[in-house]
């Protein structure tokens, strides 16, 4: 990133050393949110380059930057720093859900860089027994393949309503579950291909069975027409 500073056209703000000198640690706090909630990683990266060691009496404010510097450095595959910033800071239980998933996902990448394979769900089992969550991002809530149970609550609830959210909805469900688009998306992929093949098999039951009554309907038919010419 060299000196990471945003160009001219980023947040609007000017590319120099000092650009970030000028903020505020609520205006610091903000720029952290607003670039993580757009995905907006690189920028993120480049901003946070810019800033002086960041110290403030808030730790609603501190949370802020630590958890943003936490998801660049996931994004960068930095996952010994990522590890470090998750384990040294009490972070609040609405931060959990996000910073869950970065620890989670950075064990599966290790492990799946390490076997030359990406994980199924036994793996993944075997990896989470192996690197628990660290009581720092971890509420003691039960976490079932990687999905707070009421983040599938959530997800559930939504589908019965509406099986193909749009994406500013599947953005909305992200932030409220704590998961990312692309899992939101996949979530309701799986759920409608499960279900479909649900449906297959019954109609494909129903239609057998609908043969076997057929048949057999035939078979008496032919039966009685065989037995009334006197056929033994």
């Amino acid at each position: 990133m060299g000196s990471g500073y945003l160009s001219e056209g980023t947040m609007g703000f000017n590319a120099n050393a000092h650009a970030a000198m000028i903020f505020t640690a609520e205006q610091i706090v903000c720029v952290c949110e607003v670039l993580l909630q757009g995905s907006s990683l690189d920028r993120l990266a480049g901003f946070l380059c810019t800033l002086p060691p960041f110290s403030s009496s808030c730790l609603g404010e501190l949370e802020s930057v630590l958890k943003a510097k936490a998801a660049v450095a996931f994004h960068q595959g930095r996952f010994s720093d990522l590890y470090a910033l998750l384990e040294g800071f009490p972070f609040s239980p609405r931060s959990h859900p996000f910073l869950q998933q970065l620890w989670l996902q950075a064990h599966y990448a290790e492990a799946e860089r390490q076997r030359g394979r990406p994980l199924g769900a036994v793996g993944k089992y075997r990896v989470r027994r192996k690197f628990p969550l660290p009581h720092t991002i971890w509420d003691g809530e039960e976490i079932s393949y990687c999905f707070k149970e009421k983040s599938r609550s959530m997800l559930r609830e939504w589908y019965l309503r509406k099986p193909y959210p749009s994406s500013q909805e599947k953005r909305e469900l992200a932030a409220a579950t704590g998961l990312t688009s692309t899992q939101v998306s996949n979530w309701f992929k799986n759920r409608r291909q499960r279900d479909r093949g649900t449906d297959i098999r019954s109609a494909t039951s129903g239609r057998l069975k609908h043969l076997r009554k057929k048949g057999l309907k035939l078979f008496c038919h032919l039966a009685k027409k065989l037995l009334s010419h006197g056929v033994h």
